[in-house]
């Protein structure tokens, strides 16, 4: 198992378009993707369970990858992270 964890800094917070973007990275991957924070987690490839969660400027968010293909979704998605939220 991966854990990445990312500090949101785009001011809207995860909103619809980087959600359903991250949504699409993730489904790609065949693993088990949780995302949350500390108080919740949501299974990553459900879009409106991930804007469910509510994440705004300067949360945290956690998300761990377990699975095959671990290694690649985690670089992948903490470069997607860097360049959108």
């Amino acid at each position: 198992m991966k854990e990445l964890k990312h500090v949101i800094k785009d001011e809207l917070g995860i909103h619809a378009r980087p959600a359903g973007m991250l949504v699409k990275l993730l489904s790609a991957f065949s693993g088990e993707v949780q995302v949350g924070n500390a108080n919740k987690m949501i299974d990553g490839k459900r879009l409106f369970a991930l804007l469910g969660l509510g994440l705004k400027q300067g949360d945290e968010m956690i998300l761990r990858f377990e699975g095959e293909g671990e290694e690649e979704a985690f670089t992948a998605v903490a470069s997607f992270l860097a360049e959108n939220l």
